[in-house]
């Protein structure tokens, strides 16, 4: 009993995987950006390899250095428990390390510590990023002994941004005295005390560190990093009180969220929202450069030139149906437009349909017309699906599939403004209060006036989709002859 009870401290299941099989694969896109993941080795002090991944875009942004997050796995756990994490922060620009700790996953070592151990272990990636010139502001985020590694480093580094400190236990050896209690093991106090004292040599002895020395709140008055705690209502095996004792303790600006859930059940949608705002506050990560809209896309033809064995009637007919579109007008004229074949053909075809003839309330007012979304809005949403998740592995099919909350079926009156990103909400009346004796002319009139702009608007919608589709045609013209380099995962 004794000796089961030393192995579910120090040598709890180990983790085996393959890490092509539970990774992100080396190269990978999200919501349409492309990543790639580099694995990497680092000796800890004890001469054990550690084995680590680095999650990172594939170009980076106007060469400037990124932040990144450190995920530090539980006891059990490993490098693709970072897998939801890679998700919530690479769309944010910050990158993210990941790393079986010794006597993890497939790391060196025989035994864990709990945390012990596990933040000299960090200690060897914060320096190995210290010396990386593409990372800036470092960021932990633990879960568990991840957590407990996490605050036991940061009260010896206080150079770190800022760290999510998820389940952490407060005392190693209060958790060892309650878990008597949650697995009924029922033996006399007496009997209870010699059997810690015993379970303290053997551990000592095997995995070199001191179970009563492992005790967070003796650190946290003396931390003054940013942190962010988070525990599960429900958990049994680390209770919440645990953090609640960290979270009184800790001398530096602090925040708790309590959630639904038990010690090792996922992670609910706004947790994960108040985990990607903190980040980004506290490790200041540079912009992201909005995506191309549906018709930026069309025009975005590069430097393909004209020629090159293309079908110039076809050419010539695309150009004149184009023109034809964007003039509203039908041209009787048979005379073959002129075309230089010095313009690319990005600059071809703004000189026939200019981008800004298409800015009309219709384009780009993001309203919707007889119940679809626009163009705009519709490209956004299928991109989203196309791109956001293109590794769908069965073994990573449940991670990083963070489901946004609401149904598409709720009707709301929530308008989203779109510089600030700040959603309000907006009481709008059903029926508006009239004059009796204005109700039946002002009907009218509004019968009128939306029957008006149902024309205008369709005949709109009917303009941009022969010019979207003869753009496509254009451009499918254009690039005929060119061979594509296409993007494929491995």
């Amino acid at each position: 009993m004794i000796d089961q009870f030393i192995n579910f401290v120090i040598r709890p299941p180990r983790a085996d995987y393959n890490p092509d099989q539970f990774l992100w694969e080396k190269e990978f896109s999200l919501g349409g950006r492309k990543y790639k993941r580099e694995d990497f080795e680092l000796k800890n002090e004890r001469g054990h390899t550690l084995r680590c991944s680095h999650y990172t875009p594939s170009s980076f942004p106007d060469g400037a250095p990124l932040p990144c997050v450190i995920y530090c796995h539980g006891n059990s756990g490993c490098r693709a428990d970072a897998n939801e994490a890679a998700v919530i922060l690479l769309s944010s620009n910050i990158t993210v390390v990941t790393l079986d700790f010794s006597g993890s996953g497939l790391s060196d070592g025989n035994y864990v510590s709990l945390g012990w151990h596990e933040k000299d272990d960090l200690k060897v990636v914060v320096s190995h990023l210290r010396s990386n010139l593409k990372v800036s502001r470092i960021g932990l985020w633990g879960r568990s002994m991840g957590a407990v590694t996490s605050l036991l480093y940061g009260a010896e580094d206080p150079s770190i941004a800022g760290m999510v400190l998820d389940s952490a236990f407060s005392n190693l050896f209060d958790l060892m005295m309650e878990l008597v209690d949650v697995y009924k093991i029922r033996l006399p106090k007496f009997t209870i005390k010699v059997a810690v004292q015993y379970m303290r040599h053997v551990i000592q002895k095997k995995a070199k560190f001191d179970i009563m020395r492992l005790n967070c709140l003796q650190v946290s008055p003396k931390t003054y990093i940013p942190a962010l705690f988070g525990h599960a209502k429900d958990d049994k095996f680390v209770q919440p009180h645990h953090s609640d004792l960290i979270y009184k303790s800790y001398a530096g600006d602090k925040n708790i969220i309590k959630f639904d859930g038990d010690h090792n059940s996922s992670r609910p949608q706004f947790y994960y929202d108040s985990v990607s705002i903190f980040f980004y506050n506290v490790l200041h990560p540079p912009g992201i450069s909005p995506t191309k809209s549906k018709i930026e896309k069309y025009y975005d033809l590069g430097d393909i030139k004209v020629g090159a064995g293309m079908d110039e009637n076809l050419l010539y007919e695309i150009i004149a149906t184009l023109r034809n579109v964007t003039a509203d007008t039908a041209s009787s004229s048979s005379v073959p437009p002129s075309i230089s074949t010095a313009k690319s053909a990005g600059e071809l075809l703004a000189d026939i349909a200019p981008i800004a003839s298409l800015n009309d309330p219709f384009i780009n007012g993001g309203e919707e017309l007889n119940g679809h979304a626009t163009p705009q809005t519709e490209d956004k949403q299928s991109g989203e699906n196309e791109d956001c998740y293109s590794c769908t592995s069965s073994n990573r099919e449940s991670w990083g599939r963070c489901s946004s909350l609401g149904s598409d079926d709720e009707i709301t009156t929530d308008f989203v403004d779109a510089d600030s990103g700040n959603q309000s909400t907006v009481d709008v009346l059903v029926t508006p209060l009239r004059d009796n004796q204005h109700t039946a002319l002002d009907s009218s009139k509004d019968d009128g006036k939306k029957k008006a702009a149902k024309i205008t608007k369709k005949s709109k919608r009917e303009k941009f989709e022969k010019l979207e589709a003869l753009s496509q045609r254009l451009r499918l013209c254009f690039q005929k002859r060119i061979n594509h380099r296409r993007y494929s995962s491995s």
